[in-house]
C-alpha cells in the first residue's frame, strides 16, 4: 500500500497536472525573484519598487478570485483553465519581450506583474475545483496536501534556479524560462480527461453568479468555518512570511538567513504535506484540522522567541508543516462540502478571504513590529490567535465542529 500522501498520484488525471504544475511553479518562482531583484536594481534600490511589484502579483487574487469561481462554474473547468494558463504564458512572453528589449521601467514591471497575476487569478479556482474530479473522495486531502507540496517545491526549486540564470544578469533568460514552463501545463491540460460537464441552465449575469456563491459558502456550515478561520489565520498567524527578512535581521543575518529561512520553511511544508493524509487517516479529518489550528500559534510563538538562527530554522520548518496542515485541511473542507455546481465560486470566495485579509494583517503587524520589534509582533500575534480559538472552541463549538464530512445538499437559492 502506498503512502497515502502519493495514492493520488495513481489518477493519471491528476499525475499530469500536478507534475505540469509542479514545472510551471518553479518557472514562477524564478520569475518572482527574478523581477523582484531587477525592480529592486533599476529603481536605484527601494524597496517600495520590490515591494509594490510583489502586492501587484499578490492583489489580483484577493481581487478577482470571485469571478475566476463564477466563470469556472459555468464554463468547462478544464477548458477556462486551458485558456487562462494561455493568458499567463502570454503575459510572461511580453515581460521577456520588454526586458530584451531594454523596456523594463519599474512601474512598466508593476503593471506587468499585475496582469499576470490576474490571469493566474480567475483561473485557480478552476484548478482547484476540478481536484474533486481527478482523485477519490478519501484521496482529495493527499491530492491537496500534494498540490501544497509541488507549490512549496517550487519555492525551493525555483529561486535556485534563477540564481544560476541571474549569475549573469540574465533577466531575459530567467523571465523565457517561465513563459515557456506554462506550455508543460497546456500539454497537460489537452491529455487530461474528465467526465463531461453537465450543461449549465439560465444566463444569470455575473453579479447574481457570484451573490448566489456567496450565499452558498455562507449557508453551508462547514464552507462558512473554513472561510472565518482562514481569514482569522491569514491576519493574525500568515504576515509571518512576510517578515522573514527582518526576522533574519533581528537574529543578526542578512539576506543568507532570510534564504535559510525560507528553505527551511519549504521543506517543512513538504514533510508536512507529505505525513498529512496519514494522519487523517488514523485520527480523522476534523480532528488533524483542529489540531492544527490550535498547534500552529504554539510554534509560532517557540519560532518568535528563538535566539539563534539555527534554533529558529529548526522551528521554522515545524512552522511550515503546522501551516500546511492548516491550509490543506481547511481547503480540503470546502472541496468536500462546496456543492459541486458552486464549488468554483465557494473556493473563490475561500481565496479571497485568504487574499485580502493575508496582505492586511502583513502591513498592520510590519508597522506595529517597526515600534516594539518583530519578535514581540510573532509572538504577540499567535498568542491573539491561540486565545481566540480556545474562546471559539468554548463558546461557538459549533464552528469548528462543522469541519467535519458531510454529503453535498444544494441550498435552495442557489443559481446554476
Amino acid at each position: 500500500m502506498p503512502l497515502a500522501s502519493l495514492r493520488p498520484l495513481r489518477s493519471r488525471n491528476f499525475a499530469l497536472l500536478w507534475s505540469s504544475a509542479l514545472i510551471s511553479n518553479v518557472g514562477t518562482w524564478m520569475q518572482t525573484v527574478g523581477l523582484g531583484i531587477l525592480v529592486f536594481s533599476r529603481s536605484g534600490h527601494q524597496a517600495g519598487w520590490t515591494t509594490s511589484v510583489t502586492a501587484a502579483g499578490f492583489l489580483p487574487i484577493g481581487l478577482l478570485a470571485p469571478v475566476g469561481g463564477a466563470m469556472a462554474d459555468r464554463f468547462d473547468r478544464r477548458r477556462w483553465l486551458l485558456v487562462t494558463t494561455m493568458g499567463e504564458m502570454a503575459v510572461a512572453t511580453v515581460l521577456t519581450v520588454l526586458v530584451a528589449t531594454g523596456h523594463d521601467e519599474p512601474g512598466l514591471m508593476v503593471i506587468v506583474a499585475f496582469f499576470g497575476g490576474a490571469a493566474g487569478a480567475i483561473g485557480f479556482p478552476a484548478y482547484q475545483a476540478m481536484v474533486p474530479d481527478m482523485v477519490p473522495k478519501e484521496d482529495l486531502l493527499g491530492a491537496m496536501s500534494l498540490s501544497s507540496a509541488q507549490f512549496n517545491l517550487g519555492r525551493v526549486v525555483g529561486p535556485a534556479a534563477a540564481g544560476l540564470t541571474l549569475i549573469h544578469n540574465d533577466y531575459t533568460l530567467t523571465f523565457a524560462v517561465n513563459a515557456a514552463s506554462f506550455a508543460a501545463v497546456v500539454i497537460a491540460l489537452t491529455l487530461v480527461r474528465l467526465p463531461r460537464p453537465a450543461p449549465v441552465a439560465g444566463n444569470a449575469g455575473m453579479y447574481r453568479r457570484i451573490a448566489a456563491g456567496a450565499r452558498t459558502a455562507m449557508s453551508e456550515p462547514g464552507c462558512r468555518s473554513a472561510i472565518i478561520l482562514i481569514a482569522v489565520v491569514a491576519l493574525l498567524a500568515s504576515p509571518f512570511i512576510a517578515m522573514v527578512p527582518v526576522m533574519s535581521k533581528a537574529l543578526g543575518h542578512g539576506s543568507g538567513g532570510t534564504a535559510l529561512l525560507v528553505t527551511a520553511q519549504g521543506i517543512g511544508a513538504v514533510i508536512g504535506a507529505m505525513v498529512l493524509p496519514s494522519l487523517a487517516e488514523q485520527v480523522g479529518r476534523r480532528t488533524m484540522v483542529r489540531g492544527a489550528l490550535f498547534l500552529l500559534p504554539l510554534l509560532l510563538i517557540n519560532y518568535g522567541l528563538a535566539p539563534t538562527l539555527w534554533w529558529s530554522l529548526v522551528t521554522f520548518l515545524l512552522v511550515g508543516a503546522g501551516y500546511i496542515a492548516v491550509l490543506a485541511g481547511l481547503n480540503t473542507v470546502v472541496q468536500l462540502r462546496a456543492p459541486a455546481a458552486s464549488r468554483g465560486r465557494v473556493l473563490g470566495f475561500y481565496m479571497m478571504a485568504l487574499g485580502i485579509v493575508y496582505p492586511i494583517g502583513a502591513v498592520i503587524q510590519g508597522q506595529i513590529a517597526n515600534h516594539i520589534g518583530v519578535r514581540a509582533v510573532t509572538v504577540g500575534g499567535a498568542a491573539v490567535l491561540l486565545v481566540v480559538l480556545v474562546v471559539v472552541a468554548m463558546s461557538r463549538p459549533q464552528l469548528l465542529g462543522a469541519l467535519g464530512d458531510v454529503p453535498e445538499i444544494v441550498p435552495t437559492d442557489e443559481l446554476p
